[in-house]
């Protein structure tokens, strides 16, 4: 079958004008390149580091928002491609959150685990990022408190932040992201 190409932002989540952030296409495939594609249109063919390749977006401006994907091809043959991942370019007005972990940030397989994101503003809600992962995890409103992992495994593992939003009047608000935090599944 056609392999799986995967895109995800690090460090994941909404950049402030002027911020960097960098796309990663990442395949278990053997040889070829990544073609990285904005709103549809080709963009840089990505030099391939073992299974993954990058794209820096540094000085972030309003028009490095979109839809970005990316192709993998082999010769000119493509392949796959990953899904769209809709980076977006907003002025951060909002503080950060804080992120915890309860029990902790070291938990053995099968523990209950959850992720708590404090918001500074009240009424605020907030999305929870793995990263490696192209979409937030979850949408926490002021009625969920927190992000919870019934039976946790390894592949829970990894680096998770948050970001917090508001909404009035169609016009969104976002904050800084919180710290990253790792939660590590013995």
């Amino acid at each position: 079958g056609a392999p799986t190409v995967s895109i995800f932002l690090k460090p994941p989540g909404v950049i402030s004008p002027g911020g960097s952030t960098t796309i990663c296409c990442s395949c278990q495939c053997a040889n070829g390149h990544f073609v990285l594609y904005k709103n549809g249109q080709q963009l840089h063919a990505l030099e391939r580091h073992g299974s993954r390749a990058e794209f820096t977006i540094s000085n972030a401006s309003w028009g490095d928002g979109g839809v970005y994907s990316c192709h993998y091809l082999v010769g000119g043959t493509l392949l796959a491609h990953s899904e769209g991942l809709d980076v977006m370019v907003q002025e951060l007005l909002l503080p950060a959150p804080a992120l915890s972990v309860l029990p902790g940030q070291e938990v053995v397989a099968g523990a209950a685990v959850a992720l708590l994101c404090s918001p500074a503003l009240p009424g605020a809600r907030c999305l929870l990022y793995l990263e490696g992962q192209s979409r937030a995890l979850d949408v926490l409103s002021q009625h969920q408190e927190a992000f919870n992992i019934s039976h946790a495994r390894e592949g829970d593992g990894g680096r998770y932040s948050c970001q917090c939003f508001t909404e009035a009047a169609a016009r969104f608000r976002w904050s800084a992201a919180s710290e990253p935090l790792e939660l590590v599944v013995r």
